[in-house]
């Protein structure tokens, strides 16, 4: 019997994405896969249920997953959507692996076979699968249009009737993907761009998008592909000089973020008061607390007269491409495990190794363990 693959409609709030594409469904068929889905699970995404090929469409989440060998989700299911789980299930998506011990115990309890892509390693070979890099390019372009939106001037240098207008001066903090999506962005828009990244690597990348880089003479290297959290003596000499730049600037975007920790403060309540009056904080780290210590998740927050927003899920304001990427992401994690219409896991692929979360009815990711005090 063909794998059942199925996807249901997200049911968290403001969740638009949707784990499997009109392309997407056509490769999984093509591969043998029995697909099916909730009617309606795409149209948020701006896929219609015409829109898919070879996919069978059903009333309800509790129809969707009955039988189904493998689960397909953008955000975690709750523990009602795991209690519809079949048994023994596989189940993919970001699935938040810090957040909750309580979801965690109820997928072992299903012994559910879940697969955490925030957790995939950060290795050339898995480039292809990596959602995080994906949404967070979504993410950081989204951060570049909120921030043009908002702020009180032009982005780009005008020469008018009345005299030239000089551009808008964007520091974007944290140049991974979603930053350098940020910086590419606003230099589009016509900005003048500065950014910091306390990685090394990161200044050539950072210049050749045409952004200045600000050192400020600290680099905090860490293991794969991510920034180690600083030493309380790093983020001194940090903040003092970085705070030089965050005055000057007329807009500042924050990307900065540490998995399974809270995000880590890097402008202070001083150094918004010393900004300019009228100024424009986008802190995109505002899901894991916030890089700004006065950022509201979710909110706009006025002080000093700078104004501070913390937007979440910035992936989902543009759903049709992050649904696009993000499925291609999981066709590419999954694709080479099913021959024939049949799942077969090599689990001594340390791709498959790093990415899984639970197993046979037990968490069986270390750092997950660790962090969770389970370990």
């Amino acid at each position: 019997m063909s794998l059942t693959l199925a996807v249901a409609r997200e049911s968290a709030d403001g969740e638009n994405r949707t784990a499997l594409s009109p392309e997407t469904a056509k490769k999984f068929a093509a591969l043998g896969t029995r697909l099916r889905m909730e009617q309606s699970a795409g149209t948020s995404s701006h896929f219609l249920d015409p829109d898919y090929t070879g996919v069978e469409f059903v009333p309800g989440l509790t129809t969707a997953y009955a039988g189904a060998d493998l689960v397909l989700r953008v955000t975690p299911p709750t523990l009602a959507e795991i209690a519809a789980l079949p048994e023994g299930s596989v189940l993919i998506g970001l699935l938040k692996p810090y957040e909750s011990r309580e979801r965690l115990a109820a997928l072992n309890a299903r012994r559910i076979t879940a697969f955490a892509l925030e957790l995939l390693p950060r290795i050339s070979r898995a480039q292809s699968m990596d959602a995080l890099s994906s949404q967070g390019a979504c993410a950081g372009y989204q951060c570049g249009l909120i921030a043009a939106a908002r702020c009180t001037k032009f982005f780009p240098m005008l020469t008018t009737a009345a005299g030239t207008i000089r551009p808008a001066r964007v520091l974007v903090i944290g140049a991974g993907v979603a930053g350098l999506q940020a910086i590419a962005t606003c230099k589009r828009l016509g900005a003048m761009v500065e950014a910091y990244d306390v990685r090394a690597a990161a200044r050539e990348q950072i210049e050749s998008l045409g952004a200045k880089f600000v050192d400020t003479g600290v680099s905090a290297d860490g293991t794969g592909g991510y920034a180690r959290e600083l030493t309380a003596e790093e983020k001194a000499a940090q903040a003092e000089k970085l705070a030089k730049a965050v005055a000057a600037a007329d807009v500042v975007i924050t990307t900065a973020a540490i998995p399974g920790k809270k995000a880590p403060v890097i402008i202070t309540r001083d150094m918004v008061g010393r900004m300019k009056y009228g100024a424009i904080i986008v802190d995109m780290a505002a899901e894991s607390g916030g890089n700004c210590e006065l950022t509201q998740p979710g909110e706009h927050v006025i002080a000093n007269d700078v104004n501070i927003h913390g937007p979440l899920n910035l992936p989902s304001r543009m759903p049709t491409h992050a649904s696009e990427l993000y499925a291609k992401n999981i066709y590419n994690f999954l694709s080479p495990w099913i021959t024939d219409g049949q799942l077969n896991f090599d689990w001594t692929d340390e791709v498959l190794a790093g990415t899984v979360l639970c197993k046979d009815g037990a968490t069986v990711h270390a750092t997950v363990k660790h962090v969770l005090g389970e370990a």
